[in-house]
């Protein structure tokens, strides 16, 4: 793409031309030429002064925009807002919140919230593929707390907090499980308890047999070498680096995150973790990329995630029958 941004404000005057902002988008959701969503004939022609293509076969839904299909489908705002947005939370290293962002683009907060989560849903990592492998790569495991603590909270406070969580391992506190493949990616998963049980069942599911895990002194991680796993263990009551045994790269991760969310975010609820931890997971994933890969990785992965506000607050549930 001719003259594509390379910057903030380079893509704030480029995607200001509605014209030149759904180019872009057709480019990189279509690089091989348009195609209807329905059919996926290429048979299709512009209809300039509605800014939308109709398939030139005779089927329902014949006229369709670029964001049909895509986490912007149904929405009135326009891509030279969007696609801003979509470089913003790609790119700013501790996150946009959503009173900023609604001051940037001109809009509520409650939409600027509700666009951020979509883009979230975008950021999602569902690659499916497992960290490590024989060879010598290196896996650091490590679980961290999120929120605040128990004797800073009122007393309904902390008991909506542990509801639903077995007393022995009871905290206020969102449990985040990481796992890092030393010089590549990160793997976030968010856990009710921190058992033997729930890390087991995670790193099992994440990391490649025969790699080799580091983890901290933790009992709950003892005996991963009997699932095929070279397993090392630095006793943080000690020391934090043994040879080259260490989870210092995660602990930089953790310090990233927990920056992220006091800092921007103030306060996120349990129930809306794991769309944050896919947004920082992302930036660091693409922390080689400079900040237009990001943005064009963000842009391509927009298609087939749809992401609704009732589901979004966790209210689309069927009607109970009676």
């Amino acid at each position: 793409m001719a003259g594509f941004p390379s910057t903030l404000l380079e893509a704030v005057c480029y995607f200001a031309d509605q014209g030149r902002a759904l180019t872009c988008l057709a480019e990189i959701r279509w690089p091989k030429g348009v195609r209807c969503p329905t059919c996926g004939s290429q048979a299709v022609t512009f209809l300039r002064s509605r800014r939308l293509w109709k398939c030139k076969t005779d089927h329902p839904k014949r006229q369709f925009s670029a964001k049909v299909g895509t986490i912007m489908e149904d929405s009135p705002i326009g891509l030279n807002k969007w696609l801003p947005a979509m470089w913003l939370i790609a790119n700013c290293k501790n996150g946009v919140s959503s009173h900023e962002l609604a001051r940037d683009l001109h809009v509520t907060q409650k939409t600027a919230w509700f666009m951020l989560h979509r883009i979230r849903l975008a950021m999602q990592d569902q690659d499916g593929g497992k960290l490590g492998g024989p060879g010598g790569t290196i896996v650091e495991v490590d679980e961290t707390y999120i929120g605040g603590k128990a004797r800073s909270m009122n007393l309904a406070r902390r008991r909506k907090a542990v509801k639903g969580k077995g007393s022995a391992y009871a905290t206020p506190r969102a449990i985040v499980l990481g796992m890092l493949e030393r010089g590549g990616r990160v793997r976030l998963r968010t856990l009710k308890r921190a058992s033997r049980w729930d890390l087991w069942t995670e790193i099992l599911a994440a990391v490649e047999p025969g790699t080799e895990i580091h983890t901290d002194e933790l009992a709950a991680y003892a005996g991963l070498e009997s699932q095929d796993y070279g397993h090392r263990v630095v006793n943080h009551t000690e020391q934090y680096v043994d040879g080259n045994v260490h989870t210092n790269n995660l602990e930089n991760f953790w310090s990233l995150l927990k920056r992220a969310i006091r800092g921007t975010y103030v306060s996120v609820e349990p129930f809306h973790l794991f769309r944050y931890l896919d947004e920082q997971a992302f930036r660091f994933n693409t922390r080689k990329d400079n900040d237009r890969g990001r943005f064009i990785e963000v842009a391509r992965a927009i298609l087939g995630r749809r992401l609704t506000y009732q589901r979004l607050i966790g209210n689309d549930a069927p009607p109970a029958t009676t």
